[in-house]
């Protein structure tokens, strides 16, 4: 066993981030933070948006390794292009999902990144997946990830509801976002929201601010 794996075994992976992705009546709202770390505490930027399009409808969000995210949303880019191309029509929430899965699985004795993949298609309408760190697929009405959503599960089990409006949806994600910003050191910064429906897809950004308060920060 080299010592990458061995390393792997004994640390874990610290995902330092917070993300969720929240289904609504008629819509997903797949959100993150803007805390980007190395080291587990020195903050290296405090504007990335972990939100990436990786087709019209579809967006993922990501935990853990940037540079390991960046690789897999370009190849899952990629080929739901080609996918898209191949069957004259956009491609379905699932798909995108199933290959995020596929090359995490594939890859992973050697990546650290998790994903939430959200959007809408005209088979199932709003869907959320998680794809988790070893390649595992899950298909959920809302999930939350990242070292800050150890924070906020209370939270979240608590507030949702299904067929939220779209209101209720951004104010939850809102609350969520901030609560576990608010508590977790790795992090911060603004809060990015992508609303995806049928209509539209609408990116938010929520300073930090603009975020609620639930304590003396």
């Amino acid at each position: 066993m080299d010592s990458h794996h061995s390393y792997s075994q004994v640390k874990g992976v610290s995902t330092g981030t917070t993300i969720l992705a929240v289904k609504f009546n008629g819509g997903v709202i797949i959100g993150s933070d803007s805390r980007a770390s190395m080291g587990e505490s020195y903050v290296s930027s405090k504007t990335i948006n972990k939100l990436i399009q990786v087709h019209d409808r579809i967006f993922c969000c990501i935990a853990g390794s940037l540079a390991d995210a960046q690789a897999v949303t370009k190849m899952a880019k990629f080929q739901l292009s080609f996918h898209s191309i191949q069957m004259e029509s956009p491609p379905l929430v699932k798909a995108a999902a199933s290959i995020m899965r596929e090359l995490c699985y594939n890859n992973k004795e050697e990546l650290q990144a998790g994903f939430i993949t959200a959007g809408w298609d005209r088979k199932k309408g709003p869907q959320i997946y998680v794809v988790s760190l070893g390649g595992m697929l899950l298909s959920q009405p809302y999930t939350i990830g990242g070292s800050g959503s150890t924070y906020i599960y209370g939270y979240v089990d608590a507030k949702f509801k299904p067929d939220m409006s779209l209101e209720e949806a951004t104010q939850f994600s809102t609350n969520a976002l901030a609560l576990a910003m608010g508590r977790d050191n790795v992090s911060g910064g603004v809060v990015h929201l992508v609303v995806i429906t049928e209509a539209e897809v609408k990116h938010v950004v929520v300073p930090g601010n603009k975020l609620p308060k639930f304590h003396d920060e």
